[in-house]
């Protein structure tokens, strides 16, 4: 690896950010962040970021203001530390479910998160699974829009695949299924969803041939997985084979796990490691893939000026 880069971690997933340290074989600089007593978090850098190329690795997870605000306190003081570039790797961006003003009067977070970034200092976001394709066109700096596809269908072509469908929970998220399907060579289906709530959906029924087979269900995330119970409920009415459930970030939040528990016939669940998942919190029907090899990559190829897309032409 070139001598000029330094990766700094915050507080959210120091896991993740010394895994991709490791397969770069570069050392994760140190970095100290202290609160005052009026609650206010101040950020210390201790390595040089003097014309280097600077990478900053922090999902927006659970406590998602915090470690915002620490992120963009560590931008600053890279920025002014006089870092030659800075680079924000950031494998979950929360706020890109806040994409569209869908009632009168809301704010739309991905934008104003972006511009927050693009002001502290970032010139270049590296990210996964974004919630909706427009939001990569709310930066003002390049994103490197990474895909876990791969890493998702390297895992389920272990499994005899004669019989299986990939089920999108919803039209919205059909690209992606379909790009998934393609990569086991499978059909694919769509739950017709609408939304009630943030944790209440209805979905009245799914669009293509599900019944008898080994259902895949794919989302980019499972919350507090109210979208899925209800997807899973609308499956069994079908009679489907069996159901597993593949999604990138498994934040598994609120009554997420006990939700997922109570589903007795679910051969499996999987998710990546964009965002902290403890073991104490793993059921043992769960398994957890890394992805830190493609974000590594994706930090060497941005270093030495090589292209990303190239990483999932096959």
């Amino acid at each position: 690896m070139a001598s000029d880069i330094t990766v700094f971690s915050g507080s959210a997933h120091r896991e993740f950010a010394q895994e991709v340290c490791d397969l770069l074989g570069v050392p994760l600089a140190e970095s100290q962040t202290t609160r005052f007593s009026n609650d206010c978090l101040q950020v210390h850098l201790g390595a040089n970021c003097r014309k280097r190329e600077v990478f900053i690795v922090q999902p927006l997870v659970p406590p998602v203001q915090e470690n915002l605000v620490e992120l963009l306190l560590m931008l600053d003081a890279a920025r002014g530390a006089s870092a030659g570039h800075l680079t924000v790797v950031m494998p979950h961006y929360a706020y890109a479910r806040s994409d569209k003003k869908d009632a009168p009067r809301i704010s739309i977070g991905a934008r104003l998160v972006a511009d927050l970034l693009h002001k502290a200092g970032a010139k270049r976001v590296v990210t996964m699974a974004l919630h909706s394709p427009q939001v990569h066109g709310m930066f003002e700096m390049p994103v490197d829009h990474l895909s876990a596809n791969h890493v998702l269908a390297a895992h389920f072509r272990q499994r005899d695949l004669s019989n299986a469908v990939v089920v999108s929970p919803d039209f919205g998220n059909v690209k992606e299924a379909n790009h998934f399907a393609r990569l086991l060579d499978i059909p694919v289906a769509a739950g017709s969803k609408r939304r009630m709530a943030d944790d209440k959906v209805v979905i009245d029924t799914i669009v293509g041939d599900v019944a008898g087979k080994d259902v895949i269900v794919l989302d980019d995330e499972i919350a507090t997985g109210g979208s899925l119970i209800e997807l899973f409920d609308k499956l069994r009415e079908v009679g489907v084979n069996s159901i597993s459930a593949a999604c990138v970030h498994g934040l598994f939040t609120g009554p997420a796990m006990e939700r997922m528990k109570a589903q007795d016939d679910l051969v499996e669940i999987v998710c990546t490691n964009t965002v902290p998942v403890p073991e104490e919190k793993r059921l043992p029907n769960m398994t957890v893939l890394s992805v830190a090899p493609l974000f590594a990559e994706a930090i060497r190829r941005i270093n030495e000026g090589e292209s990303i897309s190239s990483l999932f032409d096959a």
